[in-house]
């Protein structure tokens, strides 16, 4: 089993800037991509962005792309989301979410195994 904490939401004005953090811990060895998704009441869960937990390789949607980065620091197990620019629209329940088996980035939630609890971030105009 692999846990995931997710910290750093909160709530800024249009345009601030938030860094979301998620600690795992547990079978971290056999984790191969972590991922940040959102959710808006009534809406499905989003892909935000991923990463391989063992190379640089990245992905993120076009509407954050340039405004947010996601990073690793393997050494703390720690995945990190940098936020810029937030808009109103980016107002979410930002969820950390890891898989184990291949190394491939998916933008569907169902592949992955395991979730964090969400941390809430609330952007205002």
């Amino acid at each position: 089993q692999v846990q995931l904490a997710e910290s750093g939401g909160g709530s800024v004005q249009a345009g601030g800037s938030l860094r979301l953090a998620c600690a795992a811990s547990g079978r971290t060895f056999a984790v191969t991509v972590m991922a940040w998704f959102r959710q808006v009441p009534g809406k499905e869960r989003e892909f935000v962005a991923g990463i391989r937990y063992t190379s640089v390789r990245v992905d993120e949607v076009d509407s954050v792309e340039g405004r947010f980065t996601i990073s690793r620091d393997n050494a703390k197990d720690t995945v990190y989301l940098q936020m810029g620019n937030l808009q109103a629209e980016d107002t979410a329940l930002y969820f950390c979410a890891a898989r184990e088996s291949t190394r491939k980035i998916f933008r569907d939630s169902e592949r992955y195994d395991y979730w964090g609890q969400g941390t809430q971030v609330t952007v205002s105009s």
